[in-house]
């Protein structure tokens, strides 16, 4: 059963008003099949990736019947109950049943690691009508016995292939275990591997299954391209690619936190002004980055794949794939951050050579060619530095790694070449470190210096760095 409006679904009408502030007039394909179901109390099995509108696809289902059921939460309990496998998406999950039931007498509350546990005992004990929680912190509280799921008749696991991946599964199948037999069930996933089946049979009661393909998200919106650039020469690429061209928002996707972390700091050397979003960020530092980005006070945002998923960001205009990602399906993942909410956009990845196989990987899922196209970039003459996350390792903010035994005194530039550092040069007065990410590869007389910010929206960011 599909719908071209949200009209034919039969929903409360407070949730019919908001949908209508809201602006939302049409369901999206997942919507359209798995609100018919879900509203009838059907258990659902979705196939969906985020930016399909799968949020709504089972917030507006649960809402609806707990509108339609009435009643109030008891102490400490929650009358639903959604599962996110990070803070972030549980975060914007939250955001959205803040906004459908805005007006209403329907409460919700968010919890996550990271933060205090105190204020979130003290707002269960109130009880809740919707629970949004990570799997990590809900089980703390469960144990303190701050929470109880006895009452818990609506269940959502989101993401829940994320979850399996981040080893939440277990944690998953205890939570589930103190909720009533008799309730309704609903398991969304970008993929569905043979664990998430298996993980499906346990939780899912005859679910309907319904799905939107990853080749039908990523083909329709997303213009994607490949190019060939050496692994140290892809930072000199990014910079001029931001200065260059006309861009809204940008995420750059790395592999590692560190290498997240020594991007931002080139990006900023380079005038180009950005944040680093991953798990080793406090949820404050995290939270505050999305804002910065989501209120235009920044215009890149470099996050590894961790974070992927919670990012829920309107107008990005360009995802670039610094390094491959390590499974095929987490491209799939990055590349949907853009082109959301029926907008286009372009995804773009640098390959090195020794990413040609994983790239394969990458094809053979999306069924796309990704021939990569040839570049004039060239890896810079080596200094000894760590410019890639194959170079060798460097001690905090730069320094030297320390190894346990005294370096021997070199004259200056005596150990260039031959892995040897020679003695620490003063650091230029140019604040932009001739562009280059202070790498020592000169920049060609061709190719745009760093030095400027492209866009002046929200004025210039003075505390996001910390």
């Amino acid at each position: 059963m599909t719908s071209t409006t949200f009209d034919a679904f039969g929903l409360a009408e407070p949730l019919m008003r908001a949908l209508s502030r809201l602006e939302l007039v049409t369901p999206t394909p997942i919507q359209a099949q798995a609100i018919p179901h879900a509203v009838n109390g059907r258990d659902v099995l979705g196939v969906a990736q985020t930016g399909t509108g799968k949020t709504a696809a089972f917030a507006l289902p649960v809402l609806h019947q707990l509108m339609q059921n009435g009643g109030k939460p008891t102490t400490r309990t929650a009358r639903a109950l959604i599962l996110s496998p990070t803070r972030e998406l549980a975060v914007q999950i939250g955001e959205t049943i803040a906004d459908l039931t805005k007006g209403t007498p329907i409460s919700h509350a968010t919890i996550f690691g990271g933060v205090s546990i105190r204020p979130q005992i003290q707002t269960l004990a109130r009880g809740v009508d919707v629970l949004i929680a990570t799997p990590g912190r809900l089980l703390d509280l469960m144990n303190q016995r701050s929470i109880d799921l006895r009452e818990t008749h609506f269940l959502v696991l989101d993401e829940a292939d994320r979850m399996l991946d981040m080893g939440f599964v277990r944690d998953v199948m205890k939570i589930v275990g103190q909720c009533p037999k008799e309730r309704q069930s609903m398991l969304f996933s970008a993929t569905m591997p043979k664990p998430i089946e298996d993980l499906s049979k346990k939780i899912l009661t005859n679910p309907q299954k319904v799905s939107v393909t990853p080749e039908v998200v990523t083909v329709e919106k997303i213009a994607q391209s490949v190019f060939a650039v050496p692994q140290k020469a892809k930072k000199l690429w990014l910079i001029d690619f931001i200065n260059t061209h006309e861009t809204s928002r940008i995420v750059v996707f790395t592999r590692t936190k560190h290498g997240a972390n020594r991007l931002t700091t080139d990006l900023e050397k380079a005038g180009i002004q950005s944040l680093a979003i991953h798990g080793n960020k406090s949820q404050s530092a995290r939270q505050k980055a999305l804002g910065a980005f989501q209120d235009g006070e920044i215009d890149v945002l470099v996050a590894t794949d961790i974070v992927a998923r919670g990012i829920h960001v309107d107008d990005i205009s360009h995802v670039i794939n610094f390094d491959l990602p390590e499974e095929p399906e987490s491209y799939v993942h990055r590349i949907g951050r853009t082109a959301r909410a029926g907008r286009s956009g372009e995804a773009i990845a640098l390959v090195d050579p020794s990413e040609r196989a994983k790239l394969k990987t990458i094809m053979k899922l999306t069924g796309i060619d990704l021939t990569p196209q040839p570049t004039d970039y060239v890896a810079p003459p080596s200094t000894g530095g760590r410019d890639s996350e194959d170079g060798p390792r460097r001690g905090h903010r730069g320094q030297p790694a320390r190894t346990g035994r005294s370096r021997p005194k070199t004259d200056a530039g005596a150990g260039a070449g031959n892995g040897q550092r020679g003695p620490k040069k003063p650091r230029s007065a140019n604040a932009n470190g001739g562009g280059n990410g202070g790498d020592g590869a000169k920049r060609s007389a061709n190719r745009p210096s760093g030095g400027r910010r492209r866009s002046t929206r929200g004025g210039e960011r003075a505390t996001a760095n910390g």
